[in-house]
């Protein structure tokens, strides 16, 4: 506590005064905070108590804030409720997991908070953090204390006690960052699973470090940060350097997924950006890649990315002409295929593994999301998928508990009635479909399809990718793990021992049913003899083995 004291001290100091921002100043300030965020990912990453190969809070956040400043890079526009504007519809559409949403409802507050305001004074941007803190909470069915709303909230009341001390924007910013510091220390306190691991929530430090490149930039330190272009893969430097030839509306925005050995991210990124990339993200490891771009020479980037590995999901779009995409021209292949539309309904799901779209096509569904685990899709991507089709009503099943609060508000950004059957693993979304009734009507089917998912048990066997300490269950990196319903259950160091934990735990003995799901590395051969061994401890079982192809997990187990 001391230390942390001493911190806070320490940048309590005598600054300029400035009274009013302008819409550059926000600009440059959410350029700088975009950068500093980038710049602390992994550290921010590796905060994560859940030891599970996912889309890890840093990575989405950062992927947040590069959807946020994509149309603003280039802005010269100087009203500050114009650019706020822009920032929080580039964060909506590419709000990426569970602390990307909510940061992209924070900016969404801070956008409101200013509206209409040519300029911005220390009470405006107090205003706009209170909004800013009650939107974030609102995007959350049941707020818990402890997490990124605790720090934004807390940051929202300095920021009130600031303005009305007479503080100008250069002191209102400064006491935000201490009360967003304190507010991460504290986050222990309030969350037992942060005290257990030791470490403090993860989204609040990346909101916390948002604001710290914000006061980077009112202090006049940017000169020390790397160029937004260079953290986020997009920005001014690269205009500078004259490697960007392309406008935001102008070019291909190329997406796809890369799947290869010993992948570099970094290089592949820089790699990109030099052949003319602009608004680049890549993300993943190095045996899968997601990779976003836009560019005038779609097929060089391509080209690239096969000399690497083979690709998948494809996806382009003339980002001039709006022209249709590779996965609308998919979609329109199969119109005559058998699908769960009825009358004018119809399915999306997020799915991960090409096993596993086989079986989510054969059931019916209607549009595929690539994504779940490590690669969690953007609000845009599950809204594509929800336009694309050509029924009024929409059910997402978006298979992943990190997805759900995603999918959850494409319903504010279409003219389409859309429900969320809330399914956390892919088997739910496979049990959903199954009890999609093509006679029923919408209510109906998101009623049944709902219920469906309570009657499904879910085992996952994964290697923990990282040492943590989670209840009962002490886990070193690298050891074999059993998760059931999303819960860490098991941890051990031998494959075998821990399946069998696993399976035990979830007390197959009440089930008739079990469908295992083998991953991309598992051979038939290996998945068979797995289910040998299953089915001598529990005979009466009726087991089917499906080629899932999932990354990361060997296997996902469902009993019914």
């Amino acid at each position: 506590m001391k230390q942390q004291a001493s911190r806070i001290a320490g940048i309590r100091q005598r600054l300029r005064r400035i009274s009013v921002f302008d819409g550059q100043d926000l600009k440059k300030a959410i350029l700088i905070g975009a950068a500093w965020l980038e710049e602390h990912r992994e550290a921010i990453n590796a905060l994560n108590v859940f030891p599970v190969p996912d889309g890890d809070t840093g990575s989405n956040m950062s992927a947040t804030m590069q959807a946020a400043i994509r149309d603003i890079i280039h802005s010269t526009e100087t009203s500050a409720s114009v650019i706020a504007e822009k920032i929080a519809h580039g964060a909506l559409l590419g709000a990426r997991g569970n602390s990307g949403v909510i940061l992209s409802q924070a900016l969404r507050g801070l956008a409101q908070g200013l509206d209409k305001k040519q300029t911005f004074s220390a009470t405006d941007l107090a205003n706009a953090l209170q909004e800013a803190s009650r939107l974030a909470y609102r995007a959350v069915l049941k707020p818990i204390e402890g997490t990124i709303l605790t720090v934004v909230r807390e940051t929202a009341e300095a920021a009130s006690k600031s303005a009305e001390r007479g503080d100008d924007l250069v002191g209102l910013i400064q006491e935000a960052v201490i009360a967003a510091r304190q507010a991460v220390a504290s986050t222990p306190e309030l969350l037992p699973t942060l005290k257990q691991a030791g470490v403090v929530d993860s989204g609040g430090q990346g909101f916390c470090t948002i604001l710290e490149g914000v006061w980077r930039y009112v202090r006049g330190e940017t000169g020390t940060l790397p160029p937004p272009s260079v953290s986020s893969s997009s920005g001014e430097a690269a205009v500078k350097k004259g490697r960007i030839t392309v406008d935001e509306e102008f070019g291909y925005e190329v997406v796809f997924l890369l799947r290869g050995t010993n992948l570099d991210v970094d290089a592949i990124r820089q790699m990109i950006i030099d052949m003319g990339g602009v608004s680049t993200v890549v993300a993943g490891d190095e045996k899968m890649l997601k990779v976003h771009t836009h560019t005038l020479t779609p097929g060089k980037i391509l080209d690239y990315g096969v000399s690497l590995g083979s690709l998948l999901d494809i996806n382009i779009e003339n980002l001039q002409e709006q022209s249709l995409t590779y996965a609308a021209e998919s979609q329109a292949e199969h119109a005559g295929e058998t699908s769960a539309v009825t009358g004018d309904s119809a399915t999306v799901a997020v799915v991960s593994g090409a096993g596993l779209e086989k079986v989510f096509r054969g059931l019916g569904v209607n549009a595929i999301v690539a994504g779940g685990q490590t690669m969690n899709p953007s609000i845009e991507e599950v809204l594509a998928a929800v336009n694309t089709v050509s029924a009024n009503k929409v059910i997402i099943l978006p298979n992943n508990g990190n997805v759900i609060l995603s999918a959850r508000q494409v319903a504010a950004l279409t003219n389409k009635e859309v429900y969320v059957v809330p399914s956390d693993t892919m088997p739910q979304g496979i049990a959903a479909l199954l009890s999609f009734n093509f006679e029923a009507d919408f209510a109906a089917n998101c009623q049944a399809m709902t219920q469906a998912i309570e009657h499904v048990q879910t085992a996952e066997i994964t290697t923990a990718v990282r040492s943590v300490q989670v209840g009962a269950v002490d886990v070193r990196e690298g050891n074999y793990i059993g998760l059931i319903n999303g819960k860490l259950t098991v941890a051990g160091q031998n494959m075998d021992h821990v399946i069998n934990d696993t399976l035990q735990r979830m007390e197959l003995e009440n089930y008739e049913v079990v469908t295992l799901y083998y991953g991309e590395n598992v051979t038939a051969a290996q998945a068979q003899e797995r289910v040998h061994h299953i089915k001598q401890q529990y005979s009466h079982l009726e087991i089917e083995v499906v080629d899932g192809g999932q990354a990361y997990y060997p296997y996902i187990i469902s009993a019914e």
